[in-house]
């Protein structure tokens, strides 16, 4: 019988959020080799691997067709790649993890409200201050896709590879996008939510890849795991 690969989060809140999840689904996820092993099991099923990855590695690889199912958040999917929602099934959205990709900009922005003031921001600095508009995030796929949807082309982006809310403070870039739950870190930062800016409200989920090869034995492992969360 063919086994198959589910991935979820290898540390942290989203470690313990899935598994708590899973338990109450009647499916133990067990890490045999402790905190530093990347394979685990589900108890009494051995139909089933676990493999530990990070968020992001789990979505690129549900993309790819390297994992047959895997718990992440849906912005790492559309972060991804491009079509990566066409390449994936959202299959049971798991109620944690919940956060907003936004578009954040100073306070003191005080006539810059909407993605259209912000356009014409940019255009501003572009003619009057002799550079581009900087933008950081780690979103740089998204963002570039929302930014062309309004027709906002003068900006370059900042890669944060740290307290992305915090660029603008320190003149690393003028705006952020970044994702937030409660957006009080924003406001800490002096920074404000533009009134259209969210891009995306994303969540924990189940996810099913579409490209991975699935024999018949698996589809019916998928179908049981979808079955006893109520799917």
């Amino acid at each position: 019988m063919s086994e198959l690969v589910l991935a979820v989060p290898s540390k942290g809140r989203l470690e313990e959020q899935t598994r708590i999840a899973f338990a109450k689904a009647g499916m133990n996820i067990k890490r045999p080799g402790g905190a530093r092993s990347y394979q685990g099991e589900i108890a009494g099923n051995s139909e089933i691997i676990i493999r530990f990855l990070s968020a992001g590695e789990i979505a690129r690889e549900l993309i790819r067709g390297n994992l047959h199912l895997g718990v992440t958040g849906a912005d790492l999917i559309y972060e991804a790649a491009e079509n990566g929602a066409e390449m994936v099934d959202f299959a049971v959205p798991l109620d944690f993890g919940q956060a907003d990709v936004v578009i954040a900009v100073p306070n003191a922005w005080i006539d810059v409200s909407r993605m259209h003031d912000l356009s014409d921001v940019a255009a501003d600095f572009s003619s009057n201050r002799d550079r581009w508009l900087r933008v950081a995030t780690k979103y740089i796929n998204l963002t570039r896709r929302y930014f062309a949807r309004y027709g906002i082309a003068e900006y370059r982006i900042v890669e944060s590879l740290g307290a992305t809310e915090a660029a603008p403070a320190t003149g690393a870039a003028d705006l952020i996008v970044d994702i937030t739950s409660t957006g009080s870190t924003l406001k800490a930062n002096g920074l404000k939510i533009l009134e259209d800016g969210i891009i995306l409200k994303s969540q924990a989920n189940l996810i099913i890849s579409k490209t991975a090869p699935l024999d018949s034995d698996q589809l019916k492992q998928i179908a049981k795991i979808l079955a006893v969360f109520g799917v």
